[in-house]
């Protein structure tokens, strides 16, 4: 994820507090809580509750204070939260009043808002090494996430409790967290009452799964009545393949339609765990599966198509790490997820092997200290953050092991607490959306493990999530059925698990009570298995979103536009092509000095000729005029490029200054995305011996090991999909081939990081930003990468919703996002911003819509401060707040989606590289 979703994370930074780090150990113990005065009328803290109301935290340690908090029963927002809750904020002149650079509460201080300004200007983005981040946990969590949404965007529940801290953070959240835990700043100074807790379920009878039809549902699935395929695909999918087996073995036992699954699982067993070649090491994970098919239905792992799936696992386990395919010591090679992991030892166990001991070891430094389990295959010293998902398998799996009680009963704990009230686990820690399948996985769990009555109120919950064909769709309330979904709902329903699955049940003597289901209808994908694009585009244009059809506003404000956000969206009209005049009034406006309701320019967002020019936000707005075939040296009225080389640091400043992060850098540059645009615009336009000391910049930020870039600059050891992507976007355009090898690096590294479902990490969780720079990365080598590109198109499609727009992420808060839409749109099409060109020619830009036009509504607020935890209660005096109440994305202005360029162009465009390979 690049800086631009950071900066959208409405604060992001943290610290570890000196102050508090040697009475950790008593903190909660020893807090104060104490009432003080607040400007907007914060409610009394005894009013929020686990049920009622939210609160926010924050803490001013670093400034010689404690922890503030305050309450507000009905928040919108997290920014209104912040705000109702007692505090003063304050933007930056470049961002606007949206990205919170200063706090201030009148129980500290006499309402000071801090950082001041002797310490941040407030004038830029602030440095992620010091500004204020964003956590959140949901009711009954015991830890803090780093929230995927800015404060503006998200939407707080029932319970939650918030905190802002000050310091620094990589973009991931994974250094600094608050020093203080969610719990000593609940109501009432810890967890809900027992009357609350969410265990105790909802007050209605328990439901039931519709087995039947859910395998009936499933058998509709397969293709040849033997596998599974992707839509529009002829090649099996067999990791769903593999989760039909799973899911008809626990609904009837024994079955032809089973058999035939079987059989050719078996047949594909090369292809599908051996893909290598039969004698390299296998897909772990693929070769786990496989081995427990076998398993269930009574057949020979140690002779499953040919293979001994058991002797392979066990002899290819690491005995070192980190190295190439190894993370760490016990790892299953080329395992890099913890579910992966745990089916490997699973698949040991019932097949009679004793797994190695490190690995099982390896499975208990995948717990969490709260008792969750993380899902990514993490190193010794990593941040681990779990979910309900991953903690109910690796449960499971400890348990069968033996001699992990402890460790279980933890975790055992953590999916107690984690349970929503409506008997939902959600897919990660800090989301209110019910997931199915986390939902199945912890039910499968806590019956096995002894808690029947959380394991009733979660199947409770996904019975009402069934859908009328019989299948689950993954998140709450979804329409449309998914396999990976339906599978493990329907072990959860028939009250088994892979632990104890097994076809030596006999079929039932009755038939189904349940009748058949008028089978399912689906809707025919967009065109090529990806997004709607034109959808796409008629949301990005349509006039609640592109104001006056010229540009989009910052978050909250009615009048601010937010300038690299509409370079993003005009970047994803030039690569679709189907609205060219719109994309030609965008052009226009930009170009030719058109102002916004604050009577600003695209140039003071540059800052082009002034002591604080983003060599970033210039490289940015160079590009489009590249890509449209205007002028870089005269856009806006500027010169760009001109600009670009003077922005070429030549050393790094020294402290505070914080202009140059190192020699070759741009100025202002804060992120590799940053960089990487600087570099293309100079490069486009020929000054590629100017842009030589950029260029090296760039290429020493990849991690050598990995292939990975770095999200930010200077670079904080973290390795970012996102940013990867830009930055070989970047060096294939650079003549010759002298960073050829880095480009096939960074590459493969992406590659290897998508998940099951065609998606890529990010920060926000499967992210959606992230899959659209995955595609435009991979398309770089379109050949090579073919079946990723496809998976990542039909995973963007899948987040897609009836407006065309885009969610932010898989996970977490549903609806539709400009920023992240104008992200998929672009990135969809594979085009990289390297080769990207639209010819305005023949186009008209759209007249100004007259002023009978729909206003757009927003929540406006008015304009703006000793140990412990204060309380921030009771109306207040003190100065007013900013009118916007949510982060302006793109921290140091470098805009995160950029979009990029088709497959054919690409490939036609390549300074080098003759591609070989692939399906596309």
């Amino acid at each position: 994820m690049g800086t631009a979703q950071l900066h959208d994370r409405r604060t992001a930074g943290k610290r570890l507090l000196s102050l508090f780090s040697a009475a950790a150990v008593t903190f909660a113990a020893s807090v104060a809580f104490v009432t003080g005065a607040a400007p907007a009328a914060a409610d009394p803290i005894e009013q929020c509750t686990s049920t009622v109301g939210a609160i926010v935290a924050v803490d001013f340690g670093p400034f010689g204070g404690g922890v503030v908090r305050g309450c507000d029963t009905t928040p919108t927002t997290g920014f209104e939260l912040l705000r109702d809750g007692g505090f003063t904020t304050e933007g930056t002149q470049h961002d606007g009043p949206g990205f919170i650079c200063r706090i201030g509460n009148p129980a500290f201080n006499s309402g000071k808002q801090y950082p001041t300004p002797a310490k941040e200007a407030c004038v830029l983005t602030p440095q992620v090494t010091a500004y204020w981040s964003y956590w959140i946990a949901s009711p009954g969590q015991a830890s803090w996430s780093y929230s995927p949404l800015g404060a503006m965007a998200r939407k707080p529940q029932a319970g939650d409790v918030e905190a802002w801290v000050y310091g620094g953070t990589d973009v991931g959240g994974t250094t600094g967290r608050p020093a203080f835990t969610p719990d000593d700043v609940r109501a009432k100074g810890g967890t809900p009452d027992p009357s609350e807790t969410p265990t105790d379920g909802p007050s209605v009878p328990v439901g039931k799964i519709d087995v039947p039809a859910a395998a009936r549902w499933v058998t509709q699935r397969l293709h040849e009545g033997s596998h599974v395929v992707d839509e529009g695909s002829e090649t099996p999918n067999y990791f769903l393949t593999t989760e039909a087996a799973y899911a008809l073995a626990a609904a009837g036992g024994k079955s032809p339609t089973l058999d035939k699954v079987v059989a050719r699982l078996a047949a594909g067993t090369g292809e599908y765990a051996y893909a290598a070649g039969p004698k390299e090491a296998p897909d772990a994970t693929a070769a786990a599966r496989l081995a427990l098919v076998a398993a269930i239905t009574e057949g020979d792992p140690r002779d499953f198509g040919g293979h001994d799936l058991l002797g392979d696992l066990k002899k290819n386990v690491c005995r070192s790490g980190p190295a190439p395919g190894c993370t760490a010591k016990g790892d299953f090679a080329g395992v890099s997820y913890g579910d992966g992991q745990a089916l490997a030892v699973l698949a040991l166990l019932r097949g009679g092997v004793v797994p190695p001991a490190d690995t099982v070891t390896r499975l208990t430094q995948l717990v969490c200290e709260d008792g969750s389990v993380t899902s990514i295959l993490i190193g010794p010293g990593e941040n681990c953050d779990g979910d309900p998902m991953t903690t109910g398998l690796v449960a499971l799996v400890l348990d069968e092991a033996g001699g992990h009680d402890a460790t279980v009963a933890k975790s055992v704990a953590y999916l107690k607490k984690a349970q929503l009230r409506s008997g939902a686990f959600a897919a990660f820690n800090g989301s209110t959306v019910g997931s199915v399948p986390a939902t199945a996985w912890a039910a499968q769990a806590l019956r096995a493990l002894g808690q029947v009555r959380a394991a009733d109120t979660a199947i409770w919950w996904l019975s009402r999530e069934q859908l009328a064909e019989g299948g689950f769709g993954s998140d709450e309330g979804a329409e449309e059925g998914g396999l990976y979904a339906t599978a493990p709902a329907v072990l959860a329903g028939s009250n088994t698990d892979l632990v104890t699955l097994t076809t030596k049940v006999p079929e039932p003597t009755k038939p189904p009570t349940t009748p058949p289901t008028t089978p399912p209808t689906t809707t025919p994908p967009p065109p090529g298995d990806g997004p709607d694009l034109k959808k796409g585009v008629a949301y990005l244009t349509s006039p609640a979103n592109l104001r006056q059809g010229r540009f989009y506003l910052a978050d909250g404000s009615t009048t601010r536009a937010d300038f690299g956000l509409t370079i993003d969206g005009a970047f994803a009209l030039a690569a679709t092509g189907h609205d060219n005049d719109a994309l030609r009034t965008v052009v226009d406006f930009l170009d030719r000095g058109g102002k916004d309701g604050e009577a600003r320019t695209v140039h003071d967002w540059t800052n082009v000729g002034s002591a604080h020019a983003m060599g970033g936000s210039m490289g940015k707005a160079a590009v489009l005029a590249q890509v449209v075939g205007r002028d870089p040296r005269d856009f806006g009225g500027k010169d760009l490029i001109a600009g670009l080389a003077d922005a070429v640091c030549t050393a790094k400043s020294p402290l505070p200054d914080r202009s140059c992060a190192d020699k070759g850098a741009y100025t202002y540059a804060m992120s590799v995305f940053g960089q990487s645009l600087g570099v293309i615009a100079q490069v486009r336009a020929g000054e590629t011996k100017a842009a030589e000391a950029p260029i090296g910049y760039l290429a020493g930020l990849q991690h050598t090991s990995s292939g990975a870039w770095p999200s930010l600059v200077p670079p904080t050891g973290d390795a970012d999909v996102d940013s990867t992507a830009m930055a070989a976007m970047a060096l294939d355009v650079v003549p010759g081939d002298a960073h050829a090898a880095a480009v096939d690096k960074a590459l493969a590294w992406i590659a290897s990081k998508q998940l099951k479902d065609g998606g890529f990490p990010g920060a926000s969780g499967t992210s959606v930003n992230s899959a659209a720079l995955a595609v435009q990365g991979l398309s770089l080598d379109a050949e090579k990468y073919g079946k990723q590109i496809g998976k990542a198109r039909k995973f963007l499609a899948s987040q897609q919703n009836a407006d065309g727009g885009f969610n932010v992420a898989e996970e977490g808060q549903r609806g539709s996002n400009v920023r992240a839409s104008t992200q998929a749109v672009g990135g969809a099409t594979g085009i990289s911003f390297g080769v990207l060109t639209r010819s305005l020619d023949g186009t008209t830009p759209n007249p100004l819509p007259s002023s009978s036009t729909a206003p757009v509504i927003v929540t406006p607020g008015d304009s703006a401060g000793g140990g412990g935890i204060v309380n921030a209660d009771g109306p207040g005096g003190g100065g007013s707040l900013a009118s916007t109440g949510s982060q302006a994305l793109g921290l140091a202005g470098a805009a995160a989606a950029l979009v990029l360029a088709g497959w054919g162009a690409v490939v036609a465009a390549r300074h080098r590289r003759t591609t070989v390979g692939g399906d596309l």
